[in-house]
């Protein structure tokens, strides 16, 4: 493992923690001491290939295969977690879906998938985790810049979606604030990662925006989430936590 350990004896549920920005948060705990559960819906193979590869540096950790749009499968993949470690600390709620087209062709499908992804599945997953979860625990959702800046047209859906959390981390950490239970959301900006690569067809029209000039990397973002569930960041909570290059300057 490495020599910091400042997550041992802490358990960790990652809500979609197979690829990207989630894997990279699933390493980081797991490396810093974590015991950590993660959930994938369809990507058996990285989630298979994640979960051995962190077992065989000695981490602990569990893939848990659940649809993220079913609240059922939501609530049992938490039980699991805790039947697994036996307690509950951190939640990372890291699955999203990205609708992004003008609104005169944005579909009802296209609002049940995106509310359902991005804004319930991760209100039912803080409802669950905190009637579970011990006092000084975390509770970080990645949400994105796009709560607070779309300089594109066509993110009506995903920005209401994002900007949603705003609302409901600042509620929550009232709601579980006596227990010293924080809330944050963690916005990233423009991030390499398979669904949103670096050189892909709108790349170099998003790094013009970025003050940086590039994109970020998924470990970036990891390290930011490492410090809020840490003990460092027990003052912190209500916050939008803004991590873009840039590119909401």
């Amino acid at each position: 493992m490495n020599n910091f350990n400042r997550f041992q004896g802490k358990v960790a549920f990652v809500q979609g923690g197979s690829r990207g920005i989630g894997a990279a948060i699933v390493e980081r705990l797991a490396l810093e001491g974590a015991s950590v559960a993660f959930t994938y819906v369809s990507s058996d193979s990285k989630a298979k290939t994640l979960a051995d590869h962190l077992i065989s540096k000695g981490g602990k950790v569990i893939a848990i295969k659940a649809d993220s749009t079913k609240p059922e499968d939501v609530r049992n993949a938490i039980e699991q977690t805790i039947h697994q470690f036996e307690q509950l600390d951190i939640l990372i709620n890291n699955s999203g879906v990205l609708v992004w087209d003008n609104i005169e062709n944005l579909t009802m499908d296209d609002w049940e998938k995106t509310v359902n992804t991005n804004v319930r599945s991760i209100f039912v997953a803080s409802q669950e985790a905190a009637k579970r979860m011990n006092n000084n625990g975390r509770i970080i959702n990645i949400s994105s810049t796009n709560a607070q800046r779309i300089p594109f047209v066509g993110g009506a859906l995903y920005g209401m979606s994002k900007a949603a959390l705003t609302g409901l981390v600042k509620a929550l950490s009232r709601d579980l604030g006596h227990r010293g239970i924080t809330v944050n959301n963690i916005l990233p900006g423009p991030v390499d990662t398979d669904l949103n690569p670096d050189n892909g067809d709108t790349s170099e029209s998003m790094k013009a925006i970025v003050a940086l000039g590039r994109y970020g990397q998924a470990e970036e973002i990891a390290h930011l989430v490492a410090f809020i569930a840490s003990d460092e960041a027990s003052y912190i909570t209500g916050a939008d936590l803004m991590i873009d290059g840039g590119f909401s300057a």
